[in-house]
Parts: structure tokens; C-alpha cells; sequence
């Protein structure tokens, strides 16, 4: 694998945003792991899964580092996200191994845990405790791994070691409780669609006729009547009239729906969290009865 010198110290890796092969984000780094003969950062797991909840194992071969805090893997983020579930934070057996090489299209390590056959070991986190807790959970395939992973932590991490044991009874592990801030859909309220009957006075002109009677005169010409008397009669004519006719129809005219519609906008979210604290006595704390914490100042142990 061709990394930079950057590659070669895990705190330079962790926290960076790790990008598939074509761009797409895929999560933060997590954990770094290094080859155990060479020392140089060969493995890391990056956050995944719903808001990060899963962390994947991911090799660095052929990853390059960005410039704007970015790593760039040589996998797609459908490949890392489907990685075998190991949990980082344990010892990985035979198989769990195994399955990861396999997953990626790795050559298998050899027993020995040589650079050549990919065989990864000590994990470089950001922590002091989690250095040394950490020196033995790596993918290094050999039975004395725990070993020859501590004796690198030491030759490395002076300052992350209080002792030379490695049985860890000269270390603990300090926690701290982190806000994990996600979303729920819950109802808040219904929203009904009802219609009623309303009355209102509508008004409108329309055209009506009627017929009226109009005297019409015409004098009758000599000889076209002959043999008339002279009386009385009488005659009539009927009258026509229209009237406006008023009826009613439903007809259709609109359609109405309820719809719903998403908006996006800032909730704060505040919490209460804890973190442990260590302190630590030294024999001149002691003879002046007061006990020493890892804020003391040069000395006295590292700052988490």
C-alpha cells in the first residue's frame, strides 16, 4: 500500500471524513489499526449505519488523504457498509478475520502477521487508555500478538504506558457518556376536510315578451264587398305573454383535497452528560495529603 507519512501516525487519521472511490461520503474514522511488522496504519473502522450507530472495518490500501480533512478509500460505501459486523471493540477471532479479507478480496495473512500478507495489529485511538487497552484487539494473526503488540506500544507511546507490564493492571479505562441526538415521527393533530350548504340571493336579467293589440285600419276598395248589412257584432283575439321560469341543477365544479407537506427547521437538543475523571496519588502528594489528577500539569500523567 503507498501512504503517506501522515499514515504512519493513527491520531493523523482519526476523525477524518472518510469518502468511497467515487466521492460519496461514507462516515468519520473511528479506530486505526496498524500492520504489526511495519508499524504503518493498515486498517481503520469508520462510522456507518443509522446516525453512525455501526462501525465497518475498512483496509487502507490504496487510500489517499485529502486536503480538507477527507480520506478517500478504494471501496464503495455499499461495500464498506455491507463489511461483516465485527465488533471493534474486542479481540477478533480466526473467522472474524477471515470474513473481512475475504469481504475486501484480500490475500489471508500468514500466521506470522507479516506486512506482506496484510496482517494487522496495535489500534491508535485518541486516548491514553484506549492505546494500551487496544494493543491487542488488531487483526495480527498470531498467537503472541498480545505480546508483541504491547512491546510496540511502549517503544512508540512512552507516554501512554505507566509501567512496563502488560497484564493491564496498571492501567483503567476512563468513559464519557456522548449525546446521541435522532428523530422519531410521532402525530401531533388532525386536519379535517369537511363541506357545508351555504344560501345565497343570486340575480340575473332575462328577455320576456308579450303581445299587444294595435288597431289596423284599411279602407275597402269600391266592389270587392257587396251585400253587407248594418248591425252589431263582436270578435276577439287571444294574447300571448312570456314569463320568466326559474328551475335548478347541481352541477360539478371544483375538487378539493388535504394534502401534507414536510418542513425541515432547527430544534435545540441540550443534555446532561458524565465523564470520569482520573486521579492519581504520588509519593509527594501524599506526604502533603492531597491527591493528584491527570490536569496537574507536566508529570503527572496525559490529558484525555
Amino acid at each position: 500500500m503507498t501512504q503517506g507519512e501522515t499514515f504512519n501516525t493513527p491520531d493523523a487519521l482519526v476523525g477524518l471524513t472518510a469518502h468511497d472511490r467515487t466521492g460519496e461520503k461514507i462516515g468519520s474514522v473511528e479506530r486505526v489499526y496498524l500492520d504489526d511488522a511495519t508499524g504503518r496504519a493498515d486498517w481503520i473502522t469508520v462510522k456507518t449505519g443509522l446516525f453512525g450507530m455501526k462501525e465497518s472495518f475498512v483496509p487502507l490500501a490504496g487510500a489517499s488523504r485529502g486536503a480538507d480533512d477527507t480520506l478517500k478509500v478504494a471501496y464503495t460505501k455499499e461495500k464498506v457498509k455491507d463489511a461483516p459486523r465485527v465488533d471493534a471493540d474486542q479481540h477478533l477471532d480466526q473467522s472474524e478475520k477471515q470474513e473481512l479479507y475475504a469481504h475486501y478480496g484480500l490475500a489471508k495473512p500468514s500466521a506470522a502477521g507479516t506486512a506482506g500478507a496484510g496482517g494487522t495489529g496495535r489500534e491508535g485511538t485518541r486516548g491514553a487508555a484506549a492505546g494500551g487497552a487496544a494493543a491487542g484487539a488488531g487483526l495480527g494473526m498470531g498467537d503472541d500478538a498480545h505480546g508483541r503488540h504491547a512491546a510496540a506500544a511502549g517503544a512508540r507511546e512512552p507516554a501512554m504506558r505507566s509501567g512496563a507490564g502488560t497484564d493491564g493492571k496498571d492501567e483503567m479505562i476512563r468513559s464519557e457518556e456522548r449525546l446521541r441526538v435522532g428523530t422519531e415521527e410521532q402525530e401531533v393533530g388532525q386536519a379535517h376536510l369537511r363541506k357545508v350548504v351555504e344560501t345565497e340571493n343570486v340575480s340575473t336579467s332575462v328577455p320576456v315578451s308579450h303581445e299587444e293589440v294595435r288597431v289596423v285600419r284599411e279602407p275597402i276598395r269600391e266592389g270587392e264587398l257587396k251585400g253587407t248589412d248594418i248591425g252589431e257584432a263582436e270578435t276577439e283575439v287571444t294574447l300571448h305573454a312570456e314569463r320568466a321560469v326559474v328551475s335548478k341543477e347541481t352541477v360539478p365544479v371544483e375538487r378539493v383535497r388535504l394534502e401534507t407537506e414536510k418542513v425541515t427547521e432547527t430544534d435545540e437538543v441540550s443534555g446532561t452528560v458524565r465523564k470520569e475523571r482520573i486521579e492519581y496519588d504520588t509519593p509527594e502528594a501524599d506526604r502533603k495529603g492531597m491527591p493528584r489528577d491527570d490536569k496537574s500539569g507536566p508529570g503527572h500523567g496525559p490529558r484525555h
